[in-house]
């Protein structure tokens, strides 16, 4: 009898045990009634990404760009940008990683992006809890580091702002970004 109550005691702190304890990466966090998230122009997305046992997640807005010049017109190039709608790209990581060159602790880090037409730079950044937009000096302050990937042209127009993982390896991978013609491939390692 003994037994089974610690068995069940054991089962119950399992499954009360906050997300991310056991390798699993957290929900999306979103603002507004979840109800109105259909209803988004942008709607809210998320890449899962298994490394070597344990769980990462990307969560980030899906603008489309309807056929308009997006990259280098309304976002105009050496200018930040959130790299999605709405809420900030989010990466949440259970377990340390290095995203392409900067190394990260298990935790949650907003993404942004600062396109240019030959290289584009990638700045992690320590607030997952701002919104998307603007990306001013407040929020810069907060960076963690950057580094920079030559961008890829894809031979499709991609309408909907997409990403998806790569694996390359059980603990390596991409993120693969696409949209309009642009494709990169952000580098993930499990350290």
């Amino acid at each position: 009898m003994r037994r089974r109550t610690h068995a069940a005691f054991a089962l119950l702190a399992l499954a009360l045990a906050p997300r991310g304890t056991m390798g699993q990466a957290p929900p999306c966090q979103f603002r507004g009634a979840p109800d109105a998230l259909p209803e988004r122009p942008s709607p809210l997305d998320s890449v899962l990404v298994r490394l070597d046992g344990a769980q990462a997640k990307l969560c980030y807005g899906r603008p489309s760009a309807g056929g308009t010049p997006r990259v280098g017109a309304e976002i105009p190039f050496g200018t930040p940008w959130q790299m999605g709608a709405n809420e900030p790209t989010t990466l949440h990581l259970t377990f340390p990683a290095r995203l392409g060159t900067v190394d990260l602790a298990p935790g949650s880090y907003s993404l942004y992006a600062i396109p240019d037409a030959s290289d584009w730079t990638i700045v992690v950044n320590a607030n997952p809890n701002r919104w998307g937009s603007p990306i001013t000096a407040d929020v810069r302050a907060a960076d963690i580091g950057s580094f920079s990937l030559r961008p890829a042209a894809l031979p499709t127009y991609v309408d909907r702002l997409t990403f998806r993982f790569e694996p390359t390896s059980p603990t390596a991978g991409a993120l693969v970004f696409a949209w309009e013609r642009t494709r990169l491939s952000i580098p993930l390692t499990r350290r």
